[in-house]
């Protein structure tokens, strides 16, 4: 189903007589989803913001550059982003060494780049461009992939990844880390590197826990394997989330009326922790709702990447559907106390400009991908 297409190449109904005719084209299934999912946000976030229209209102200007940010993108045909994505990925990695030298301090952490007119985390494109790397990568070449291109592909992800770790930023790493595992994994890996894979993960960690992360990453996960051990300090906000959780109860309590919320009992309660914020307001059927419609989404990133016509589009179309599903979850587990506080924000929902930008990006370039095959489809 769609909304238009575009006829960006004339040439195959003959040939060209001025300019060529340009006709919307949208995912009618990918957004009508979206626009749910962000409306249902939007709800949430005006309770979770203390019923402040103003900064409900920040959020909804933000809302409409990331909405920006898709359509243009879903009106540009796969093989020009194919072609810029060497140029995207270098720009990035630019933006990366700019933060390292002379980027925005906040919270202990070096992740901002002040512009002025806006503060942007350049490592948020990093989830996008890695992905776009590989693809692009393993576009002219067999599958699945050799040694030779296994390694290349490493250096693609791993050198981004470990400047964000250094900011530190060890959330946003590890999802550059999958975005750029997964398609790696959809180029077809066989089992046995797959297992040789994990083994040098599993004999990597205690070096990476001595000598790569910071006493802050470290208290993390001690506090996630015992909360209990420091209450009122690192255990805190896992605490106060599942409370928050379990008091929603099967219906809720009722919109703006969570007591953890609004009473400041549940820190970040706008962005990482928005999820119990719901959770304590609309119950487990609020959370069945937003989940299915997350679920929706990534069926339709499937189909549209099942469909792609290159190797490029279906490993990034595949990537971007399962990556978004890897986010979901990061949160949501780590709000129910099943992972470790990694900082990780519930897409489409949480409050911010980057994030957003780049969830709405990627969706746009599997809006692309799917109005393409239907313009070249018989």
């Amino acid at each position: 189903m769609s909304l238009g297409s575009i006829d960006w190449d004339r040439s195959r109904s003959g040939p060209l007589h001025g300019p060529p005719r340009f006709q919307f084209s949208c995912d009618t299934p990918l957004l009508v989803t979206l626009l749910l999912v962000i409306g249902l946000g939007f709800i949430v976030l005006y309770s979770a913001l203390g019923a402040d229209a103003g900064k409900l209102m920040r959020q909804g200007v933000r809302f409409a550059a990331a909405f920006g940010a898709f359509f243009v993108l879903a009106q540009i045909p796969p093989h020009y982003l194919r072609t810029w994505t060497p140029w995207f990925y270098t720009f990035v990695l630019g933006l990366l060494l700019l933060v390292m030298v002379n980027g925005e301090i906040g919270k202990g952490a070096q992740r901002w780049l002040n512009l002025g007119f806006v503060t942007m985390q350049p490592s948020e494109f990093m989830k996008l461009a890695v992905p776009m790397m590989v693809a692009w990568f393993m576009h002219d070449r067999s599958l699945p992939p050799r040694l030779s291109h296994l390694f290349v592909m490493a250096v693609i992800v791993l050198v981004p990844a470990l400047m964000i770790e250094r900011q530190p930023d060890l959330g946003t790493a590890l999802l550059v880390v999958a975005s750029g595992g997964l398609t790696i994994l959809l180029a077809g890996l066989s089992v046995r590197i797959l297992a040789v894979l994990g083994l040098i993960g599993v004999c990597a960690a205690p070096l990476h826990w001595v000598f790569a992360m910071s006493d802050y990453q470290k208290a993390r996960v001690l506090t996630f394997l015992n909360p209990e051990s420091d209450p009122l300090g690192a255990g805190y906000n896992g605490i106060q989330a599942k409370i928050a959780i379990g008091s929603g109860g099967l219906f809720g309590k009722g919109w703006l009326n969570g007591t953890q919320a609004h009473l400041e009992f549940l820190p970040e309660r706008s962005t990482d922790f928005v999820f119990a914020v719901m959770a304590e307001e609309f119950g487990l059927l609020g959370l069945l709702l937003l989940l299915t419609l997350y679920l929706i989404l990534v069926g339709r990133g499937l189909y549209i990447a099942a469909q792609a016509q290159d190797t490029f589009t279906r490993l990034l179309a595949g990537t971007l559907s399962l990556t978004f599903f890897v986010y979901v979850f990061v949160n949501t587990a780590m709000v129910c106390g099943l992972l470790p506080v990694v900082g990780v924000p519930l897409p489409l929902v949480s409050a911010g400009g980057t994030s957003m930008v780049t969830l709405m990006a990627g969706f746009g370039m599997l809006a692309a991908i799917g109005g393409h095959r239907k313009l070249l489809a018989p």
